[in-house]
Order: structure tokens, then sequence, then C-alpha cells
């Protein structure tokens, strides 16, 4: 059975951060859990509507409830798996132009988005300082049992650090069903723990000290032959 997907509801639930209040209901509600709580929040993804553009975006919130960074979705998910699955969401979605690092009261976080996690390249959070990477997610029943997994795990493994990532409970009443399997992977690959496809909560502590064992046990770094490949960070480059 294909399944297509819409994006209508993108424009209808759009909010103007920017404007914050009644005009990013979303966006307020976190700010305020942030500070009520006097917790960091890396609030998934809503749509944003900037000008006459849509984004997918995630906002990270410090104990203070002030905005700490705001990742626009790099990698737009346009697929078409002939009896499967087609959806476009460039057709209704700007791809954002910067990768995104937070500093926060619980260390230096990368964002990325869903589809964003099938890109390695963004590997230069590792360069830049990286703990832990945050990966809002709603994978589909199609390539959530393919490479949900496999991804999360890859990401940490090549990084050698922490990968997270929360995806919505799958509804099958829904006209998109998210496979589910929110996931916390260690700097060796190893799954932490996870989710199955309800709705669930999962409490962890993350020790950083296991990133600096896994590189000095594996120095991937050191190992890279610059003579021979080189990842380019483009934004950092053109800043200097």
């Amino acid at each position: 059975m294909e399944q297509s997907l819409f994006n209508d509801s993108f424009p209808v639930y759009a909010e103007d951060i920017e404007a914050g209040g009644d005009a990013a209901p979303s966006y307020s509600m976190l700010s305020e859990v942030a500070r009520s709580l006097q917790i960091t929040i890396v609030g998934g993804s809503i749509p944003e509507r900037s000008g006459d553009r849509l984004y997918n975006t995630c906002c990270v919130f410090g104990k203070d409830g002030s905005l700490k960074g705001k990742h626009r979705k790099i990698h737009l998910f346009d697929i078409d798996i002939p009896g499967k699955i087609t959806f476009k969401e460039s057709n209704t979605l700007t791809a954002g132009q910067h990768p995104t690092i937070v500093d926060t009261d619980v260390g230096r976080i990368g964002i990325g988005i869903c589809h964003d996690i099938c890109f390695q390249e963004l590997a230069m959070y590792a360069a830049r300082g990286a703990h832990l990477i945050c990966y809002p997610s709603a994978f589909e029943m199609t390539t959530g049992p393919l490479v949900w997994e496999l991804l999360q795990r890859a990401r940490a493994a090549d990084n050698q650090l922490f990968v997270a990532t929360c995806s919505p409970a799958r509804d099958s009443g829904s006209g998109y069903i998210a496979w589910g399997h929110s996931m916390l992977v260690g700097p060796f690959g190893e799954i932490i723990a996870t989710t199955e496809h309800e709705e669930a909560m999962i409490v962890e502590e993350i020790d950083y000290s296991q990133i600096e064992l896994r590189r000095s046990n594996l120095p991937l770094e050191k190992q890279r032959r610059g003579d021979l490949y080189q990842l380019v960070d483009v934004q950092r480059t053109s800043s200097h």
C-alpha cells in the first residue's frame, strides 16, 4: 500500500517565532516550561513562518526560558519509493542555511532535524566540540525500520559522541504514521536507552568522560587522512 503524504498542515500551524506570544504558542509554551522547571529544552520542531517562507525549526531554551539557539532543518525530506511512500517537503518548506551548535548548561549540543541525520557531513559538530547531537525526528513506516537505528548508531560512532533522538509516538489513525522508537546512543555506538512505538519517557544520565575514553581507545581524528580528503566547514571558513 502506497502512502502519499501532504504538506497542508505546515502553513496552517506555522508560528512567527520572532513575534512570540500568541503568534507562537508552541514556542511560548516551551519557553515557559523551561523557565518554570529550570531545565534545558531541545524543543522538537515546529513549522516557522518568516516573511513569505516556512521552515522546519527546532528551538533550544535555557533554564531561564530564553532562546539559546534555533536550527532550521537543512536537508528537506523528498522521497518517492514506488508502492511505498511519496512525499516532497520542499514543495512547502525552505531549507535552512546553517548548522547549529548551542552551548547549554548540560553541554555543547549540535542540532539536526529528522532527515538531517542521513548526512554524515554534520560531523563538523564534533570538530566544533559538541558533546551531544539531538535529532527531533519523525521517520515513517518505510524508512524507520530500514535505517532509523542504524543512522543513530552510525552518527554516534563516527562522531564519537552521544546522539539523542525523539520521535512522536505511533498513531495508526494519523495521516502521517511515525515509526517511534526514540533513542539515546553512546559514543561507542551502543544503545543506552530506547522506547518502543508507544508514548514513553526516558530518563538517563550522560557521562561525557566516555567521549574522551572512546577517542583515546580509537583515535579516529588522528587517523584521518587529511592528505587524501577533507571535510570543509564552509560556515566556519567564511567567517574568518
